[in-house]
């Protein structure tokens, strides 16, 4: 039995005061009135887009970079554990505030076939305790850049052209390969926690046979399908080159657009194509502290929610102060999309939803995100004593204190298919300080040697700014 000050209910998100919640076999048995408690009882929320990455990227310099050079700086993190690796992500998660998670695992460890590696990071969920969506990550083509690889090797000086063509360059694994990859990993890590997912890492990245498999794939399976579209303007300016006709448009003729897709970020899409993409049920989930971190742009979520989309709120390893806070995502989103003045372009209803409901489904592919009699508890408890901490009895609206402060600290519990998951800053499953020194200790290990590569990715991002029309600053 959980005593709550507050509980926002139902899918309108409506607060009700002195409520208690029962809680039995992983479900919301019983909601109805009590004598009230101090804890304020939200859905447990989603990060609809992720990575799971093992470490905060600034730890190895790829904060503050352009996407385009960014990606290329992740090739400095070694591989490690990947039990360890995602343990450590999913207790941040946790810690965060997130009961479920989009894991689009476009960096594998390589110590073991997929399938195996998949294993261990469901294991490492199921340890912690949260829901995740596992996108394996699918490519074949443009490993450097948005233009031909050989182009961009070509400029390198040597020996930097040859480290990079060893550590980038590889022959693309065939379309019917790649597809049956997604098999073997949903027989090896799929569970009650575990969404196993197509994971197109992004147009530009993909041919379109291989784009044309996954929507045959998915339309076949019911398998949901991840990935990324027009992240950066170079994306956009990239995208109108190649499909005069229309990106989104081409989507839909390769049959990708429905209800099983979700795009991340979305970041320069257009009203036109928000309309196709909202037209199809597809979610699209808005990244707003990583836009920002890779100085991407700022996504128009509320032309999103205007036209109707089903927008969703993703994390992407890289909010603001790289410290997976969920609620501070929140408040982001909050402040930067609300609308300015007196205009109320996203309202708090269409947000909360976005980062409960929409965002579960993108994640699992199930309804949800609500707490109502009958809904897996899936719950997030904040400390209402201590988000009202001013304590001047003015019985202040929960969703405006939510929208205006709440933060990891505020947290008291997360609670996951009716399983505690973290209480008090505690992560209840593992050991997560232990889980996350012996990762530093790999890190540490692998992170040595890497002198020759680091010189060579800072020649290689002075040949990107030059092919993407910017100043070689990094000259």
């Amino acid at each position: 039995m959980i005593a709550c000050r507050y509980a926002v209910e139902g899918a309108g998100y409506a607060p009700v005061g002195n409520r208690e919640i029962l809680v039995a076999e992983g479900r919301i048995a019983v909601l109805r009135d009590g004598a009230g408690g101090r804890l304020l009882a939200l859905p447990a929320p989603a990060n609809a887009h992720d990575h799971a990455r093992a470490v905060r990227t600034s730890a190895f310099g790829a904060m503050g970079r352009p996407l385009e050079a960014w990606l290329h700086m992740q090739a400095l993190m070694p591989s490690v554990d990947p039990y360890l690796a995602a343990a450590a992500s999913f207790g941040r998660s946790a810690l965060g505030g997130a009961g479920s998670v989009m894991v689009h695992y476009t960096r594998a460890m390589g110590f073991s076939p997929l399938p195996e590696e998949a294993a261990s990071v469901a294991r490492a969920a199921a340890d912690v305790g949260v829901r995740i969506g596992f996108a394996v990550a699918m490519r074949d083509r443009n490993a450097l850049s948005y233009g031909r690889d050989e182009a961009v090797l070509a400029a390198l000086p040597e020996p930097a052209r040859a480290a990079i063509a060893a550590k980038f360059i590889r022959p693309a694994v065939p379309v019917a390969e790649q597809i049956a990859l997604v098999a073997a990993v949903a027989a090896a890590a799929e569970g009650p926690l575990v969404n196993v997912q197509y994971g197109p890492v992004g147009v530009q990245w993909c041919s379109e046979p291989l784009l044309e498999a996954v929507a045959e794939a998915s339309a076949a399976s019911g398998r949901r399908v991840h990935m990324h579209l027009l992240e950066t303007r170079y994306q956009r300016e990239w995208a109108d080159r190649e499909y005069p006709g229309g990106i989104v448009k081409r989507l839909g003729e390769l049959g990708l657009l429905s209800p099983r897709l979700t795009l991340a970020h979305c970041t320069w899409a257009r009203p036109e194509e928000l309309e196709a993409i909202a037209a199809s049920g597809a979610v699209i989930s808005v990244n707003t502290g990583s836009n920002f971190s890779l100085r991407s742009g700022i996504a128009p979520m509320a032309e999103m929610v205007r036209r109707g989309c089903r927008v969703a709120i993703g994390l992407d390893g890289a909010t603001l102060d790289e410290d997976d806070d969920w609620l501070s995502e929140l408040r982001l989103a909050h402040v930067l999309h609300r609308g300015w003045g007196f205009e109320r372009a996203v309202g708090d209803a269409a947000l909360l939803r976005a980062a409960f409901a929409n965002g579960r489904f993108s994640v699992t592919g199930a309804e949800g995100g609500v707490i109502e009699p009958g809904a897996e508890a899936d719950l997030l408890l904040l400390d209402w004593e201590r988000l009202d901490e001013d304590l001047l009895g003015t019985d202040l609206p929960p969703v405006t204190l939510l929208l205006a402060r709440a933060r990891a600290r505020h947290i008291h519990a997360l609670i996951v298919a009716g399983r505690s998951v973290v209480r008090e800053g505690v992560v209840l499953g593992i050991d997560h300080s232990a889980v996350t020194e012996e990762l530093r200790g790999q890190l540490r290990a692998g992170l040595r040697g890497q002198d020759a590569l680091r010189e060579a990715l800072g020649h290689l991002e002075c040949v990107l700014s030059r092919e993407y029309g910017g100043p070689a600053w990094c000259c």
